[in-house]
């Protein structure tokens, strides 16, 4: 059945009373009120949840597959007006990778996760016996997701849960409540009762996610700091964690490449979802040699990419999602130029205008232990920080206690995947950065958390381990 974002926005807002207002961060205009729920909800969602577990993990990997495939199909069916709700809650265009983008990923995950094939692993079969193991559903996981991609990552953590047989619990980031609102009301015309839940409070109901006894699994995508504090405080009820914390992902460029032919690649490596993306690139270190034709190459691709209003046609940038990241891109520019550095493209936001709108930013010539560089941004504002010795650059890359994702960009694929080998992070993408695919495992080092996603070894992290031996 096809809804249009006013009958979806009904549809989740029916019982919000007064609820929590939500405006749109390009305009300030206020959206609609999303349900504000309280510990006492969370806490009857997980009971439900444990409820209806059992009966849906009997269901069977291929009627648990199935019902995945048509959540997606309930998905596509409501593409539109998904999207032009994700644009106007989040910010993020309709056009280019963002919006609709999102919304198709949702899909195509959800898919994945139903296709991707989790045979018994033999371990051992000779003389001396036979071992195997198996993965069998865990039970209840909580899902505490982010405002960046709330649609996407949502699905991100319970596309593999269901389909191993999990019940699943969401908490939206109050930032972005609508979006996975509608999301979840969508894909549950799909799902048994009970199996997916949305409890859609404030940081209260996210900090009682982790002391809930009932959870079997947490999955968090957001900041390490928080991330920490589900740590400590779930101890004492052991639930597996998976932990998808803050980057600050490093590019290097090695002298050997067209400086013309990346700089695209380069753009959207960096600026994707205006930078607020956790495995964006978030700091970029270029040779001297060329140093000048990269900074123009990226400056002339930068100047041509349109920022405004989401749902207005043809931007594929646009505002920041709130205040606070609003000022944390702007505390750290103005870091930047204080300490020295150029600004090559940008700077200088509107402070008037509606909306929290930042200029496309490039920042040349600064330092490498400037705040601009060795703090998270998560905004439209790059540091390329020039280096003399390839040596030099990968010590750089891997001083922060960070290690999501990273890149080598090289005309020469032996040389580029030497200096990948030597890079200390989750992922390292040779001639591109950001890109993720459900049939490859994803996940972080040191602080950027840990735990994997997608594909087979996603499937078994939200699994039981039983090994038979015998």
């Amino acid at each position: 059945m096809t809804s249009s974002a006013s009958d979806l926005l009904a549809a989740i807002q029916a019982d919000a009373g007064p609820g929590q207002e939500v405006h749109d961060p390009a305009t300030g205009e206020l959206i609609g009120y999303a349900p504000i729920h309280a510990v006492e909800d969370l806490n009857n969602a997980v009971e439900a949840a444990r409820a209806a577990q059992p009966a849906f993990e009997a269901l069977g990997h291929a009627k648990r597959s199935e019902l995945l495939h048509a959540a997606a199909d309930a998905i596509e069916e409501n593409a539109e007006a998904l999207a032009y709700i994700l644009s106007r809650e989040q910010g993020k265009p309709l056009d280019g990778p963002n919006a609709r983008f999102e919304v198709g990923a949702c899909s195509a995950w959800l898919r994945a996760a139903a296709d991707t094939p989790l045979e018994t692993e033999t371990i051992l079969d000779d003389e001396t016996g036979r071992a195997t193991i198996t993965y069998r559903a865990l039970g209840v996981v909580g899902a505490i997701g982010p405002w960046n991609w709330p649609m996407m990552i949502t699905v991100w953590q319970i596309a593999g849960s269901l389909r191993m047989g999990n019940t699943v619990v969401v908490k939206p980031s109050e930032y972005t409540p609508l979006s996975v609102l509608a999301l979840i009301h969508v894909i549950n015309t799909a799902l048994p009762e009970n199996v997916l839940q949305v409890v859609a409070g404030g940081r209260d109901v996210g900090a009682a996610m982790s002391t809930n006894e009932g959870f079997d699994k947490i999955m968090f995508t957001g900041s390490t700091a928080t991330g920490k504090k589900i740590v400590e405080s779930s101890a004492s009820n052991l639930p597996r964690l998976t932990m998808e914390l803050g980057g600050n992902d490093a590019g290097i460029v090695l002298d050997d490449v067209d400086p013309k032919a990346i700089a695209e690649d380069l753009f959207w490596g960096a600026f994707i979802n205006t930078g607020q993306t956790c495995a964006a690139m978030k700091r970029l270190y270029v040779p001297d040699s060329i140093y000048d034709e990269v900074v123009a190459a990226l400056v002339d691709v930068a100047k041509a990419m349109p920022m405004g209003v989401g749902i207005e046609g043809g931007n594929v940038l646009g505002p920041l999602q709130n205040k606070a990241q609003f000022d944390i891109v702007d505390r750290l520019v103005k870091s930047a130029v204080e300490d020295g550095a150029t600004i090559a493209l940008g700077g200088n936001p509107d402070y008037d205008a509606p909306g929290y709108f930042y200029p496309t930013t490039i920042v040349t010539d600064i330092s490498p232990d400037n705040d601009l560089v060795v703090e998270e941004q998560f905004g439209p504002a790059l540091p390329i920080i020039r280096y003399n010795d390839i040596e030099e650059a990968i010590a750089e890359a891997n001083k922060l206690d960070v290690g999501l994702g990273s890149s080598v960009w090289s005309s020469d694929r032996d040389r580029a995947l030497e200096v990948a080998s030597r890079i200390v992070a989750g992922t390292t993408w040779i001639n591109s950065h950001g890109g993720v695919d459900p049939r490859v495992p994803f996940g972080g080092v040191k602080s950027s958390g840990y735990g994997l996603e997608f594909g087979a070894e996603g499937l078994k992290a939200v699994g039981r381990p039983h090994v038979i031996n015998g």
